[in-house]
């Protein structure tokens, strides 16, 4: 019997993907755990390998294909003894058959007399406009001085039903003050709409209504890939379902600086096939993570994830990292980095990011996590605000450093200072909670010995 290969669930969240390559072609016999084709994600190239003896009998889905859904048939296999052109003549299941009609369905009767039309209804007579109280039409312009105007307004009077006493009908200010005084020409109230009726939502402007906007050959169009769309998706998700509030303070960094400067002076040499070089390389955001980390384990109420049933409280700090790819951005994950050593977390970013920008990471390097770092420092930007990426309840954005001047006890100083801000779900981490939080970092921060201990 002919075996399906199917395309495979390489995440938990994978709905689809592209079949970027086929590294068999038909006729091939292939053994479980033979590679047989590259598979893309959102986020990263998976191999797929297969997990059953056979021959190649039929590439369902050729190479190149966006969009192929999980559990969708790829490619037919042929068992062992079994005819591959035979095989690759099934259809595997893909699709179902369109269902026949019952021979024993009634059929329509024909009517027996075709009814005779209705006769056809006079057509009814134009309606004439009602007049008005001051002799005009509804509908026609009523002609009033702009004091008799701004009267009404004021009053409440709708001018159209006060009858005017000026030349050609014209309402004039002694018309409005009669109509007030005599409790007449009051305008109706506005309908209001009934009390909880729920206000419908703006819909999103269409494709062609945006590109409508823009002059005509002054545009290319470039397709979204999974990655964009993906972005997309889970941004509108948490916007639209996290409430964010943002927490801002400023660190000093000159005894980091300080510490950095020593510890890389410190690295022992390796040999590589470029030479020797450092051990290790620690940068500002290496000690930024440690510090985060360490700051989750001491404030561990803010370690937490929120689902509606329970809050999902963390053993340990798994920091995501914002990485910067063509296309986009992912986030892979420095597991139990309150446990790591500052090079050990420094080398591990390294290969993680450079992964990354392949597009080889797997995808228990880039999912799940307790909170993430978002760093624009090296772009001059001095603050921001990051959304949260769930499950997370917590992001932290980390701006530039840079000198400024700062009051210490009634002097002006020189310090290297940064501005970090915390982005925090409020249904897991309120605002105390999160002051806390962003404080113990900021000690981790400007007393970083601390996360040598």
């Amino acid at each position: 019997m002919p075996i399906n290969i199917t395309m495979p669930a390489l995440s938990p969240t994978m709905e689809e993907g592209n079949l970027a390559k086929w590294l068999v072609k038909e006729g091939d016999k292939v053994s479980p755990g033979d590679v047989i084709a590259e598979i893309e994600t959102d986020k990263a190239t998976m191999e797929v390998e297969a997990v059953d003896e056979g021959t190649v009998a039929k590439l369902v889905v050729p190479a190149g294909t966006e969009g192929v859904k999980v559990n969708a048939v790829i490619a037919i296999l042929a068992g062992e003894g079994e005819d591959a052109g035979a095989a690759a003549k099934s259809d595997g299941g893909a699709a179902p058959k369109a269902e026949a009609p019952k021979a024993d369905a009634p059929k329509a009767e024909a009517p027996k007399e075709a009814p005779k039309p209705a006769a056809a209804a006079p057509a009814p007579a134009k309606a004439e406009p009602a007049p008005v109280a001051n002799g005009h039409a509804g509908g026609e312009r009523v002609f009033a001085s702009p004091l008799a105007r701004r009267i009404a307004k004021d009053a409440g009077v709708a001018v159209a039903a006060v009858t005017g006493s000026g030349p050609h009908g014209r309402v004039v200010k002694a018309d409005v003050e009669a109509a007030i005084s005599s409790g007449g020409g009051k305008a109706a109230p506005a309908a209001k709409a009934p009390a909880g009726a729920p206000v419908p939502a703006a819909k999103p402007m269409s494709d062609d209504q945006v590109l409508k906007l823009f002059a005509e050959g002054s545009y290319e169009l470039v397709p979204h890939d999974n990655m964009r769309k993906t972005i997309a998706r889970r941004l509108v998700e948490a916007k639209s379902t996290i409430p964010h509030f943002y927490l801002t303070l400023d660190c000093e960094l000159d005894a980091l600086l300080a510490l950095r400067t020593q510890l890389n002076a410190a690295a022992p040499m390796k040999k590589t096939e470029k030479g020797e070089v450092p051990a290790y390389k620690l940068s500002v955001n290496d000690m930024v993570i440690k510090a985060m980390a360490m700051a989750l384990m001491a404030v561990p109420d803010a370690n937490a994830s929120w689902t509606d049933n329970a809050m999902v409280k963390h053993k340990h700090a798994d920091v995501g990292v914002a990485v910067s790819i063509p296309g986009g951005l992912i986030t892979p994950i420095i597991r139990h980095a309150d446990e790591k050593t500052l090079s050990v977390i420094s080398n591990e970013m390294k290969d993680l990011a450079s992964r990354a920008r392949g597009r080889k990471l797997k995808p228990e390097e880039y999912q799940g996590g307790t909170t993430a770092v978002s760093n624009l420092g090296m772009f001059g930007v001095k603050d921001f605000a990051a959304v949260i990426n769930p499950p997370h309840a917590t992001i932290l954005a980390v701006g530039a450093g840079e000198e400024r001047a700062v009051v210490k006890k009634g002097e002006i100083k020189i310090a290297t200072v940064m501005s970090v801000t915390l982005s925090t779900d409020h249904r897991a981490v309120d605002g105390a909670l999160g002051a806390e939080l962003l404080g113990a970092f900021k000690r981790m921060i400007e007393n970083p010995m601390g996360m040598l201990v």
